[in-house]
C-alpha cells in the first residue's frame, strides 16, 4: 500500500471528551470517529487492525473445530421472551417494534438464536459435539458509554457457542476453547492472565475472562505469585482467619464521637487501628407478587470490618439475597433509630437479619455504631455483648497480603482489562428453550452448552492501553495497521531515494511483508511524527546521504535511535524480524 493511496488522518490533539491514553491514540491516530455517544466508526487505519485481530480469531477457532456463521443483529422478542430475559435484562437490551408493532431486540449476544438453530437441526447424539461461531456486530445500550471503543454501545464481538451430549463432553469443550484462547491471546503478543471469574447475566458454574494488563484497567485481577491461582475481583475468595477469637479484654463502652460517622474518622479520634472498627452496611429485599407490588420487605444488616469493601457480586449470590438493594433512610431510621452513620447491631427496633463477614466473626474489642447520632460502642464482643453470629459468610473484597487460597502464598492485585470471556452453561438455555436431542438409547436429552467470548473492538483499545508512550501507539507486530513503513527523504528532490524506496517497497510485498511507502512527500518530522503515532512497529528511512554510502536506517517502534544497516541487507533484516 501507498500512503497516497491511502487515508492517513492525524490530529495533533485529542478531542476534549477522550479521557484515556487508548480513545485519545485512536482518534488522533486515525483511526475512529465519533458518530454518536459510544458509537464509532472504524476509519481505514483502525478497520485494517481490527481485520488483523478478525483473521487470528478465525484461524485459531477454525483450528479447534468451530464453524463459522451470521446471526442476525436484529433478533424477535419471542425468542428472548422463551428465556426470560426480554424481562429480566436492564435497559442495556435494546428493545424496538417494527411497522406490525411486533417487539424486536437489538442484539447484544445471541445465546437465544443459537439454541433455536441447535433444537431445529441437532436432532441425535450423532451430530454432537458442535460448536458454532460468529464474529459480529452487538448493541448494548450502556448508561454511560466512555472510554472509546472500551465501553462503547455499538462493537464488534466474536460469539461462539458449544453444544454436547453430556457434562463430561462440555466441559471438555469448554477447555478446548480456553485453550484456543490462550493461543489467540499469545499470537497477540499482548501480557495477559486467564482468571476465574463470576458468569453474571450469562450464567452458568465455569467460567474463565481473559485480562489485558494495564495501569489504566477498570478491573481488578487477583493472583497468587507463588502459584498459578488467579481470578476477578468478583470471584476471589477471602479466607477465614486462621486461629481463635481472641480473649476479651475492653469492657463495652458507649463512646462519644461527635461528627464522626466513618470508621476512618472514628478511628482517627479513638486513636486506634481502622482494622478494629467494624462497618454496618443496611440491604431490603422486597417480594413482589404476580401484578408487581411489594408483599413483603426484609432488611439486612451486614457487618465488615472498617477497611475492607462488600463484594456486591459475592453478597448477591447469599440466600435470600439474590435480588438485593441498599435500604432507604426511612427503612434504615425504622429499623434502627437512627441515621446512617452510627448504626450497628446492638440495640435494634426491629428484627434484622444480621450478616457477618468471616473475619468479623473471630473479632474481640470491636468498635461499631451504638444506633445513636455521635456515639459509637467500643469493646464491642460476640456472646458477651450479642449472641454468637449464626449467619458467617465472605462479603468482602480480598486486599493484596490476603491467604492465598490455594494455600501457596498471599494475594497480589494488579489492573487490567478484559478481552475474552469463556462460560459452562449447562442446561440453563436448552432447558428453557427445550433443545433435546435423542440419545443412543432413543431418549430426549437437553444439550450441554458453553459460550465463548472475544471483544473484537474492545482489543485495540486494550493494547494500547498496554503498548503506547508519549509519541503514541506501539503496536505488536500482530495487531499493527502495517507492519513496516518505508520513509523517503525529499523523494521528489533525489531520483535515487525514490528508485531506492520503490524497489524496496516491491520486494518486500513480494516476501508477503505488510508494508506501507509513505509518498506524500511529508517533511521528515511531520512524517516522522505520524508513523509514530499510528504505531508502525517497523520504520526503514531512506535519505540521499545514506544511499551514498550504500546505507539506510532501520528503527523499531520501541527503539530509541535509529541503526545504519546496508542496503543490500535490509530486506532479509526486515524479513527476520517481521517472522520473529
Amino acid at each position: 500500500m501507498k500512503a497516497s493511496q491511502f487515508f492517513v488522518s492525524t490530529l495533533k490533539e485529542a478531542p476534549a471528551d477522550a479521557e484515556v491514553v487508548s480513545h485519545q491514540l485512536m482518534m488522533r491516530a486515525g483511526m475512529i470517529k465519533k458518530l454518536s455517544a459510544g458509537i464509532y466508526t472504524l476509519m481505514p487505519m483502525g478497520l485494517r487492525v481490527v481485520r488483523k485481530i478478525e483473521a487470528i480469531v478465525r484461524e485459531e477457532m477454525n483450528r479447534a473445530g468451530a464453524v463459522e456463521l451470521s446471526m442476525p443483529v436484529v433478533q424477535p422478542a419471542e425468542l428472548w421472551q422463551e428465556t426470560g430475559r426480554f424481562e429480566t435484562n436492564g435497559p442495556e437490551l435494546l428493545r424496538v417494534k417494527d411497522r406490525h408493532d411486533r417487539d424486536f431486540v437489538i442484539q447484544p449476544t445471541s445465546e437465544e438464536v443459537v439454541t433455536d438453530i441447535a433444537r431445529q437441526e441437532i436432532k441425535s447424539y450423532k451430530q454432537l459435539p458442535r460448536n458454532f461461531y460468529q464474529i459480529q456486530t452487538k448493541f448494548r445500550d450502556e448508561r454511560r458509554p466512555r472510554f472509546g471503543l472500551m465501553r462503547g454501545r455499538e462493537f464488534i464481538m466474536k460469539d461462539a457457542y458449544s453444544f454436547d451430549r453430556d457434562q463430561v463432553s462440555a466441559k471438555a469443550s469448554y477447555q478446548i476453547m480456553a485453550a484456543a484462547y490462550r493461543r489467540i491471546f499469545d499470537r497477540f503478543g499482548l501480557t495477559y492472565r486467564a482468571v476465574a471469574a463470576d458468569s453474571g447475566a450469562i450464567g452458568g458454574d465455569l467460567s474463565e475472562e481473559f485480562q489485558v494488563i494495564a495501569a489504566t484497567g477498570e478491573d481488578a485481577i487477583v493472583y497468587c505469585p507463588g502459584s498459578d491461582y488467579a481470578a476477578n475481583m468478583e470471584k476471589a475468595e477471602a479466607l477465614m482467619p486462621v486461629g481463635p477469637r481472641p480473649a476479651p479484654l475492653l469492657p463495652l463502652v458507649k463512646t462519644a464521637t461527635p461528627g464522626k460517622s466513618t470508621c476512618a474518622d472514628v478511628a482517627e479520634l479513638l486513636a486506634v487501628p481502622l482494622q478494629s472498627t467494624v462497618k454496618s452496611l443496611v440491604l431490603a429485599t422486597d417480594s413482589i407478587d404476580a401484578s408487581g407490588q411489594v408483599t413483603k420487605t426484609e432488611i439486612w444488616l451486614l457487618l465488615l470490618r472498617g477497611d475492607h469493601d462488600m463484594n456486591e457480586v459475592k453478597v448477591g449470590k447469599l440466600s435470600g439475597l439474590a435480588n438485593y438493594r441498599f435500604a432507604t433512610v426511612a427503612e434504615i431510621e425504622d429499623h434502627f433509630g437512627c441515621k446512617p452513620g452510627y448504626l450497628g447491631p446492638i440495640g435494634l427496633r426491629k428484627k434484622v437479619n444480621i450478616l457477618v463477614d468471616r473475619e468479623v466473626a473471630v473479632m474481640s474489642d470491636w468498635i461499631c455504631g451504638a444506633n445513636e447520632v455521635d456515639f459509637h460502642l467500643t469493646g464491642v464482643n460476640w456472646g458477651r455483648d450479642l449472641p454468637e453470629p449464626l449467619q458467617v459468610a465472605d462479603l468482602r473484597n480480598v486486599l493484596a497480603g490476603d491467604a492465598s487460597p490455594d494455600g501457596q502464598g498471599s494475594l497480589a492485585i494488579e489492573r487490567g482489562i478484559e478481552i475474552g470471556h469463556v462460560f459452562y452453561l449447562g442446561t440453563k438455555y436448552s432447558k428453557a428453550m427445550n433443545a433435546s436431542y435423542l440419545d443412543v438409547n432413543g431418549k430426549p436429552q437437553l444439550m450441554e452448552m458453553g459460550c465463548y467470548g472475544i471483544g473484537i473492538t474492545r482489543l485495540p483499545a486494550a493494547a494500547i492501553e498496554q503498548n503506547h508512550d508519549a509519541r503514541g501507539i506501539i503496536w505488536p507486530d500482530a495487531l499493527a495497521p502495517f507492519t513496516v513503513v518505508l520513509c523517503p527523504i525529499s523523494p521528489d528532490r533525489f531520483p535515487d531515494v525514490k528508485e531506492a524506496a520503490d524497489r524496496l517497497y516491491q520486494q518486500l510485498l513480494g516476501a508477503g511483508v505488510d508494508v506501507i511507502l509513505d509518498d506524500r512527500g511529508e517533511r521528515p518530522g511531520a512524517m516522522f511524527a505520524d508513523w509514530e503515532l499510528i504505531g508502525v512497529p517497523h520504520r526503514v528511512t531512506i535519505g540521499d546521504r545514506g544511499l551514498k554510502s550504500g546505507e539506510v536506517e532501520y528503527q523499531h517502534r520501541r527503539d530509541v535511535a535509529a541503526t545504519p544497516v546496508a542496503l543490500a541487507e535490509i530486506a532479509n533484516l526486515i524479513q527476520s524480524r517481521v517472522a520473529a
